[in-house]
Protein backbone atom coordinates (compact mmCIF):
# COMPACT_ATOMS: atom_id res chain seq x y z
CA UNK A 1 0.00 0.00 0.00
CA UNK A 2 1.50 3.57 -1.30
CA UNK A 3 1.99 5.94 1.71
CA UNK A 4 0.45 9.21 1.67
CA UNK A 5 3.56 11.10 0.53
CA UNK A 6 3.85 8.69 -2.58
CA UNK A 7 1.06 9.30 -3.52
CA UNK A 8 1.20 13.18 -3.27
CA UNK A 9 4.72 12.80 -5.34
CA UNK A 10 3.35 10.50 -8.14
CA UNK A 11 0.16 13.23 -8.68
CA UNK A 12 2.93 15.74 -8.37
CA UNK A 13 4.74 14.12 -11.58
CA UNK A 14 1.13 13.58 -13.02
CA UNK A 15 -0.23 17.13 -12.56
CA UNK A 16 3.06 18.03 -14.81
CA UNK A 17 0.83 17.08 -17.99
CA UNK A 18 -1.34 19.74 -17.16
CA UNK A 19 1.30 23.15 -16.40
CA UNK A 20 4.56 23.50 -15.00
CA UNK A 21 4.76 24.29 -11.31
CA UNK A 22 3.92 27.67 -9.96
CA UNK A 23 6.48 29.78 -8.28
CA UNK A 24 7.57 30.07 -5.20
CA UNK A 25 8.69 33.61 -5.09
CA UNK A 26 10.43 35.72 -2.38
CA UNK A 27 8.48 38.90 -2.28
CA UNK A 28 10.72 41.71 -1.58
CA UNK A 29 8.04 44.13 -0.29
CA UNK A 30 6.33 42.04 2.39
CA UNK A 31 9.60 41.11 3.64
CA UNK A 32 10.57 44.48 4.19
CA UNK A 33 7.83 45.26 5.86
CA UNK A 34 7.40 42.12 8.44
CA UNK A 35 11.50 41.71 9.04
CA UNK A 36 10.91 37.95 8.03
CA UNK A 37 11.91 36.09 4.56
CA UNK A 38 8.43 35.96 2.77
CA UNK A 39 7.99 33.83 -0.03
CA UNK A 40 4.30 33.34 -1.85
CA UNK A 41 3.45 30.45 -3.66
CA UNK A 42 1.66 31.79 -6.33
CA UNK A 43 -1.11 29.39 -6.96
CA UNK A 44 -2.71 32.45 -8.47
CA UNK A 45 -0.71 31.51 -11.62
CA UNK A 46 -1.80 28.14 -12.53
CA UNK A 47 -3.76 28.10 -15.71
CA UNK A 48 -6.96 28.58 -13.94
CA UNK A 49 -5.94 31.35 -11.77
CA UNK A 50 -5.95 28.83 -8.88
CA UNK A 51 -4.92 25.64 -7.29
CA UNK A 52 -8.04 23.93 -7.66
CA UNK A 53 -6.87 22.24 -10.78
CA UNK A 54 -4.43 20.22 -9.04
CA UNK A 55 -7.42 18.35 -6.80
CA UNK A 56 -9.87 17.88 -9.98
CA UNK A 57 -6.66 16.68 -11.78
CA UNK A 58 -5.90 13.88 -8.93
CA UNK A 59 -9.46 12.90 -8.42
CA UNK A 60 -10.35 12.02 -12.32
CA UNK A 61 -7.28 10.78 -13.04
CA UNK A 62 -7.37 8.05 -10.25
CA UNK A 63 -11.45 7.38 -10.99
CA UNK A 64 -10.39 6.78 -14.60
CA UNK A 65 -7.55 4.53 -13.84
CA UNK A 66 -9.69 2.49 -11.76
CA UNK A 67 -11.77 1.89 -14.73
CA UNK A 68 -14.58 4.02 -13.83
CA UNK A 69 -17.54 4.08 -16.61
CA UNK A 70 -19.29 7.31 -16.10
CA UNK A 71 -20.37 9.41 -18.85
CA UNK A 72 -21.36 12.52 -17.05
CA UNK A 73 -18.78 14.20 -14.19
CA UNK A 74 -20.34 16.67 -11.49
CA UNK A 75 -19.31 19.51 -9.53
CA UNK A 76 -20.57 21.96 -7.04
CA UNK A 77 -18.41 24.94 -6.34
CA UNK A 78 -18.34 28.90 -6.03
CA UNK A 79 -15.97 29.13 -9.05
CA UNK A 80 -12.41 28.31 -8.30
CA UNK A 81 -13.05 24.55 -8.02
CA UNK A 82 -15.36 25.00 -11.38
CA UNK A 83 -13.04 26.24 -13.64
CA UNK A 84 -10.69 23.47 -12.45
CA UNK A 85 -13.10 20.53 -12.93
CA UNK A 86 -14.13 22.77 -16.27
CA UNK A 87 -10.26 22.51 -17.20
CA UNK A 88 -9.77 19.17 -16.94
CA UNK A 89 -13.41 17.53 -18.46
CA UNK A 90 -11.35 19.39 -21.92
CA UNK A 91 -8.67 17.82 -20.97
CA UNK A 92 -9.42 14.26 -20.24
CA UNK A 93 -12.97 14.75 -23.23
CA UNK A 94 -15.31 14.26 -20.50
CA UNK A 95 -18.85 15.39 -20.47
CA UNK A 96 -19.48 17.64 -16.85
CA UNK A 97 -22.14 19.63 -15.43
CA UNK A 98 -21.24 22.46 -12.59
CA UNK A 99 -24.13 23.80 -9.76
CA UNK A 100 -22.59 27.33 -8.91
CA UNK A 101 -24.25 29.71 -6.54
CA UNK A 102 -26.50 32.35 -8.24
CA UNK A 103 -24.32 35.10 -6.62
CA UNK A 104 -20.87 33.52 -8.04
CA UNK A 105 -19.24 36.65 -9.36
CA UNK A 106 -19.77 36.74 -13.26
CA UNK A 107 -16.01 36.73 -14.24
CA UNK A 108 -15.46 33.09 -12.58
CA UNK A 109 -18.84 31.76 -14.64
CA UNK A 110 -17.64 32.98 -17.97
CA UNK A 111 -13.75 31.47 -17.00
CA UNK A 112 -15.47 28.62 -16.43
CA UNK A 113 -17.51 28.03 -19.50
CA UNK A 114 -14.22 29.27 -21.61
CA UNK A 115 -12.11 26.07 -19.74
CA UNK A 116 -14.51 23.55 -20.13
CA UNK A 117 -15.54 24.45 -23.65
CA UNK A 118 -18.14 22.43 -25.38
CA UNK A 119 -17.49 19.56 -22.67
CA UNK A 120 -19.77 21.47 -19.79
CA UNK A 121 -22.71 22.80 -18.81
CA UNK A 122 -23.53 25.27 -16.25
CA UNK A 123 -26.54 25.50 -13.40
CA UNK A 124 -26.76 28.39 -10.92
CA UNK A 125 -28.74 27.32 -7.91
CA UNK A 126 -28.98 29.10 -4.33
CA UNK A 127 -27.85 31.73 -2.60
CA UNK A 128 -24.57 29.96 -1.23
CA UNK A 129 -22.52 27.12 -1.82
CA UNK A 130 -24.13 24.53 0.41
CA UNK A 131 -27.40 25.14 -1.85
CA UNK A 132 -25.83 23.79 -4.84
CA UNK A 133 -24.03 21.39 -3.51
CA UNK A 134 -27.39 19.68 -2.23
CA UNK A 135 -28.49 20.38 -5.70
CA UNK A 136 -25.54 18.75 -7.37
CA UNK A 137 -26.12 15.52 -5.04
CA UNK A 138 -29.11 14.96 -5.93
CA UNK A 139 -28.45 15.60 -9.65
CA UNK A 140 -25.66 13.14 -9.49
CA UNK A 141 -27.93 10.56 -7.66
CA UNK A 142 -30.55 11.08 -10.57
CA UNK A 143 -28.74 11.04 -13.45
CA UNK A 144 -26.13 8.35 -12.22
CA UNK A 145 -23.27 10.57 -12.33
CA UNK A 146 -19.78 10.88 -10.67
CA UNK A 147 -19.73 13.83 -7.95
CA UNK A 148 -16.16 15.54 -7.84
CA UNK A 149 -16.43 17.19 -4.49
CA UNK A 150 -14.30 20.28 -3.60
CA UNK A 151 -12.68 19.41 -0.84
CA UNK A 152 -14.11 16.41 0.68
CA UNK A 153 -12.14 13.35 -0.74
CA UNK A 154 -8.57 11.81 -0.12
CA UNK A 155 -8.32 12.11 -3.87
CA UNK A 156 -8.68 15.63 -3.82
CA UNK A 157 -6.37 16.47 -0.98
CA UNK A 158 -3.47 14.25 -2.55
CA UNK A 159 -4.18 16.31 -5.63
CA UNK A 160 -3.85 19.90 -3.03
CA UNK A 161 -0.80 18.65 -1.68
CA UNK A 162 1.12 18.82 -4.05
CA UNK A 163 1.58 22.41 -3.88
CA UNK A 164 3.51 20.80 -0.49
CA UNK A 165 5.41 18.82 -3.05
CA UNK A 166 6.81 21.76 -4.67
CA UNK A 167 7.22 24.02 -2.07
CA UNK A 168 9.80 21.26 -0.49
CA UNK A 169 11.56 21.37 -3.97
CA UNK A 170 11.54 25.60 -4.37
CA UNK A 171 13.07 26.30 -0.89
CA UNK A 172 16.22 28.01 -1.85
CA UNK A 173 19.55 26.99 -0.25
CA UNK A 174 18.38 23.99 1.07
CA UNK A 175 16.16 26.55 3.50
CA UNK A 176 13.00 25.13 5.29
CA UNK A 177 9.98 26.97 6.13
CA UNK A 178 9.47 27.63 9.56
CA UNK A 179 5.99 28.82 9.22
CA UNK A 180 3.29 28.18 6.50
CA UNK A 181 0.13 30.55 6.41
CA UNK A 182 -2.82 28.58 4.73
CA UNK A 183 -6.12 29.94 3.86
CA UNK A 184 -9.33 27.93 4.89
CA UNK A 185 -12.49 27.08 3.30
CA UNK A 186 -13.49 23.39 3.05
CA UNK A 187 -10.08 22.34 4.39
CA UNK A 188 -8.91 20.24 1.05
CA UNK A 189 -5.56 22.34 0.78
CA UNK A 190 -4.42 22.74 4.27
CA UNK A 191 -5.23 18.77 5.15
CA UNK A 192 -2.98 17.93 2.04
CA UNK A 193 -0.43 20.53 3.00
CA UNK A 194 0.22 20.42 6.49
CA UNK A 195 0.28 16.78 6.26
CA UNK A 196 2.54 16.36 3.35
CA UNK A 197 4.91 19.19 5.14
CA UNK A 198 5.03 16.73 8.47
CA UNK A 199 5.43 13.57 7.15
CA UNK A 200 8.67 14.83 5.35
CA UNK A 201 10.03 15.81 8.34
CA UNK A 202 9.26 19.54 8.45
CA UNK A 203 8.77 21.63 11.95
CA UNK A 204 6.84 24.36 10.16
CA UNK A 205 4.23 26.48 12.25
CA UNK A 206 0.84 26.28 10.83
CA UNK A 207 -1.47 29.40 10.36
CA UNK A 208 -4.75 28.84 9.14
CA UNK A 209 -6.70 31.64 7.96
CA UNK A 210 -10.14 32.30 7.95
CA UNK A 211 -12.65 34.91 6.89
CA UNK A 212 -14.20 36.38 9.82
CA UNK A 213 -17.48 35.80 8.57
CA UNK A 214 -17.09 31.49 8.06
CA UNK A 215 -14.85 30.54 11.05
CA UNK A 216 -16.42 26.97 10.38
CA UNK A 217 -12.53 25.47 11.15
CA UNK A 218 -12.08 27.89 14.37
CA UNK A 219 -15.52 26.82 15.73
CA UNK A 220 -15.27 23.06 14.66
CA UNK A 221 -11.60 22.72 16.15
CA UNK A 222 -13.16 24.54 19.51
CA UNK A 223 -16.15 22.07 19.71
CA UNK A 224 -14.13 19.21 19.26
CA UNK A 225 -16.44 17.92 16.54
CA UNK A 226 -17.59 19.42 13.31
CA UNK A 227 -20.14 22.27 13.59
CA UNK A 228 -22.47 23.87 10.65
CA UNK A 229 -22.22 27.48 10.76
CA UNK A 230 -25.59 29.19 11.04
CA UNK A 231 -25.07 31.56 8.49
CA UNK A 232 -21.91 33.00 6.52
CA UNK A 233 -20.71 35.98 5.10
CA UNK A 234 -20.31 35.05 1.45
CA UNK A 235 -18.19 38.03 0.39
CA UNK A 236 -14.82 35.94 0.50
CA UNK A 237 -16.78 33.92 -1.65
CA UNK A 238 -13.84 31.30 -2.29
CA UNK A 239 -13.50 30.35 1.38
CA UNK A 240 -17.01 31.06 2.71
CA UNK A 241 -17.80 27.47 3.59
CA UNK A 242 -20.21 26.84 6.63
CA UNK A 243 -18.89 23.46 7.39
CA UNK A 244 -15.81 21.99 7.70
CA UNK A 245 -14.91 18.47 5.16
CA UNK A 246 -15.21 15.47 6.92
CA UNK A 247 -12.31 14.47 5.34
CA UNK A 248 -9.88 17.32 5.51
CA UNK A 249 -10.94 17.41 9.70
CA UNK A 250 -9.58 14.03 9.92
CA UNK A 251 -6.11 15.50 9.23
CA UNK A 252 -6.47 19.11 11.38
CA UNK A 253 -8.42 17.95 13.96
CA UNK A 254 -4.78 17.46 16.09
CA UNK A 255 -4.63 21.75 15.50
CA UNK A 256 -5.37 24.27 18.77
CA UNK A 257 -8.35 26.10 17.73
CA UNK A 258 -5.47 29.20 18.29
CA UNK A 259 -4.00 28.16 15.08
CA UNK A 260 -6.55 29.52 13.25
CA UNK A 261 -6.55 33.19 12.81
CA UNK A 262 -9.98 35.36 11.58
CA UNK A 263 -9.19 37.68 9.10
CA UNK A 264 -12.12 41.13 9.49
CA UNK A 265 -13.47 41.16 5.88
CA UNK A 266 -12.73 44.80 5.31
CA UNK A 267 -9.43 44.79 6.58
CA UNK A 268 -8.83 42.01 4.03
CA UNK A 269 -10.09 44.58 1.25
CA UNK A 270 -6.95 46.66 2.31
CA UNK A 271 -4.51 43.90 1.82
CA UNK A 272 -5.84 43.41 -1.62
CA UNK A 273 -5.79 47.11 -2.23
CA UNK A 274 -2.22 47.03 -1.31
CA UNK A 275 -1.02 44.58 -3.00
CA UNK A 276 -2.60 45.92 -6.40
CA UNK A 277 -1.39 49.09 -5.97
CA UNK A 278 2.15 48.41 -4.48
CA UNK A 279 2.82 44.87 -5.95
CA UNK A 280 0.83 44.86 -9.34
CA UNK A 281 -0.61 41.38 -7.82
CA UNK A 282 -4.44 40.91 -8.90
CA UNK A 283 -6.14 38.63 -5.65
CA UNK A 284 -9.80 37.25 -5.14
CA UNK A 285 -10.70 37.51 -1.57
CA UNK A 286 -9.77 34.28 -0.54
CA UNK A 287 -6.13 34.56 -2.29
CA UNK A 288 -5.26 37.26 0.08
CA UNK A 289 -6.36 35.76 3.35
CA UNK A 290 -2.63 34.72 3.75
CA UNK A 291 -0.83 38.16 3.05
CA UNK A 292 -3.55 39.75 5.51
CA UNK A 293 -3.02 37.21 8.29
CA UNK A 294 0.43 38.99 8.82
CA UNK A 295 -1.21 41.60 10.23
CA UNK A 296 -1.71 39.44 13.00
CA UNK A 297 1.49 38.93 14.01
CA UNK A 298 3.84 41.46 16.14
CA UNK A 299 7.16 41.77 13.88
CA UNK A 300 9.54 40.64 16.53
CA UNK A 301 7.65 37.02 15.81
CA UNK A 302 8.38 36.73 12.54
CA UNK A 303 11.99 38.77 12.30
CA UNK A 304 14.13 36.49 10.47
CA UNK A 305 12.11 33.73 9.55
CA UNK A 306 11.57 32.17 6.04
CA UNK A 307 7.76 32.46 5.75
CA UNK A 308 5.48 30.51 2.97
CA UNK A 309 2.45 31.91 2.11
CA UNK A 310 0.25 30.27 -0.21
CA UNK A 311 -1.51 32.55 -2.36
CA UNK A 312 -4.81 30.53 -3.64
CA UNK A 313 -6.42 32.41 -5.92
CA UNK A 314 -6.33 35.41 -8.47
CA UNK A 315 -10.11 35.08 -10.01
CA UNK A 316 -11.13 38.60 -9.53
CA UNK A 317 -13.75 40.88 -11.03
CA UNK A 318 -12.95 44.20 -11.67
CA UNK A 319 -16.79 44.99 -11.07
CA UNK A 320 -16.21 44.65 -6.75
CA UNK A 321 -13.50 47.12 -7.59
CA UNK A 322 -15.72 49.62 -6.02
CA UNK A 323 -16.83 47.51 -3.71
CA UNK A 324 -13.73 46.29 -2.14
CA UNK A 325 -11.88 50.13 -2.08
CA UNK A 326 -14.75 51.23 -0.19
CA UNK A 327 -14.42 48.59 2.46
CA UNK A 328 -10.64 48.72 2.56
CA UNK A 329 -11.26 53.34 3.30
CA UNK A 330 -13.77 52.21 6.15
CA UNK A 331 -11.29 49.65 7.42
CA UNK A 332 -8.32 52.52 6.97
CA UNK A 333 -10.83 55.05 8.73
CA UNK A 334 -10.56 57.44 5.77
CA UNK A 335 -14.14 57.15 5.38
CA UNK A 336 -17.31 57.71 7.42
CA UNK A 337 -20.87 57.58 7.44
CA UNK A 338 -22.34 59.83 9.44
CA UNK A 339 -26.58 60.47 9.92
CA UNK A 340 -26.92 63.96 10.73
CA UNK A 341 -29.74 65.89 12.46
CA UNK A 342 -30.06 68.31 9.78
CA UNK A 343 -31.54 71.92 10.22
CA UNK A 344 -34.58 72.71 7.30
CA UNK A 345 -33.11 76.71 6.59
CA UNK A 346 -31.94 78.85 4.22
CA UNK A 347 -27.41 78.62 4.83
CA UNK A 348 -27.45 75.52 6.74
CA UNK A 349 -25.60 73.45 4.06
CA UNK A 350 -22.91 76.16 3.72
CA UNK A 351 -22.88 76.60 7.38
CA UNK A 352 -21.89 72.70 7.54
CA UNK A 353 -19.62 72.69 4.23
CA UNK A 354 -18.05 75.34 6.17
CA UNK A 355 -16.40 73.08 9.16
CA UNK A 356 -14.69 70.29 6.57
CA UNK A 357 -10.94 70.33 5.87
CA UNK A 358 -9.00 71.35 2.76
CA UNK A 359 -8.58 67.19 2.40
CA UNK A 360 -11.89 66.04 3.55
CA UNK A 361 -14.76 65.35 0.78
CA UNK A 362 -18.28 64.65 1.05
CA UNK A 363 -18.92 61.38 -1.20
CA UNK A 364 -22.80 61.20 -0.39
CA UNK A 365 -25.75 63.54 0.86
CA UNK A 366 -28.93 62.17 0.71
CA UNK A 367 -31.86 62.99 2.60
CA UNK A 368 -33.39 59.87 4.25
CA UNK A 369 -36.90 61.74 5.61
CA UNK A 370 -37.61 64.85 7.84
CA UNK A 371 -37.70 63.64 11.23
CA UNK A 372 -39.71 67.14 11.92
CA UNK A 373 -40.63 70.50 10.38
CA UNK A 374 -37.86 72.30 10.84
CA UNK A 375 -34.95 69.06 10.82
CA UNK A 376 -34.33 65.63 8.42
CA UNK A 377 -32.15 62.85 9.01
CA UNK A 378 -29.57 62.81 5.95
CA UNK A 379 -26.53 60.51 5.35
CA UNK A 380 -23.53 62.23 4.68
CA UNK A 381 -20.17 60.01 3.48
CA UNK A 382 -17.06 62.09 3.90
CA UNK A 383 -13.60 60.76 2.95
CA UNK A 384 -10.49 61.78 4.05
CA UNK A 385 -6.40 62.01 3.23
CA UNK A 386 -5.81 61.08 7.13
CA UNK A 387 -7.61 58.79 9.98
CA UNK A 388 -6.54 61.72 12.03
CA UNK A 389 -8.95 64.19 10.60
CA UNK A 390 -12.19 62.70 11.42
CA UNK A 391 -11.50 63.18 15.43
CA UNK A 392 -10.98 67.37 13.95
CA UNK A 393 -14.22 67.07 12.39
CA UNK A 394 -16.05 66.03 15.24
CA UNK A 395 -14.69 68.33 17.53
CA UNK A 396 -16.08 71.05 15.34
CA UNK A 397 -19.20 69.54 15.01
CA UNK A 398 -19.27 69.56 18.86
CA UNK A 399 -18.67 72.89 19.18
CA UNK A 400 -21.36 74.20 15.93
CA UNK A 401 -24.16 72.14 17.88
CA UNK A 402 -24.16 69.42 15.17
CA UNK A 403 -26.09 66.20 16.38
CA UNK A 404 -25.17 63.15 14.23
CA UNK A 405 -24.79 59.39 14.60
CA UNK A 406 -21.70 57.24 13.12
CA UNK A 407 -23.33 53.96 11.11
CA UNK A 408 -19.93 53.03 9.69
CA UNK A 409 -19.38 50.04 11.75
CA UNK A 410 -22.73 49.51 12.36
CA UNK A 411 -22.80 46.39 10.21
CA UNK A 412 -26.92 46.34 10.53
CA UNK A 413 -27.05 50.10 9.43
CA UNK A 414 -24.58 50.18 6.76
CA UNK A 415 -26.44 47.00 5.14
CA UNK A 416 -29.81 48.47 4.88
CA UNK A 417 -28.45 52.38 3.93
CA UNK A 418 -25.20 52.13 2.34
Amino acid sequence: MTSFVERVDAATVAVRELFPETPLQENAYLSRKTGAHIFLKREDLSPVRSYKIRGAFNFFRKALAAGNTAELFVCASAGNHAQGFAYVCRHFGKKGVVFMPVTTPQQKIDKTRLFGGEFVEIRLVGDFFDDCYRAAIEFTEEAGAHLVPPFDHKDIIDGQATVAAEIVAQMPDGRTPDMVFLPIGGGGLAAGVTHYLREKGAAARFVFCEPLGAPSLKETLKAGRRLKLDKVDNFVDGAAVAEIGREPFRYLKEYDETAVKLVPENRLCATMIEMLNIEGVVLEPAGALSIDALKDFPKKELKGKNIVLVISGGNFDFERLPDVKERALRFEGLKKYLVFRFPQRPGALRDFLQLLGPDDDITRFEYLKKSARNFGSVLIGIETKDARNFGVLAKRFQEAGWAYEDITDNETLAGLII
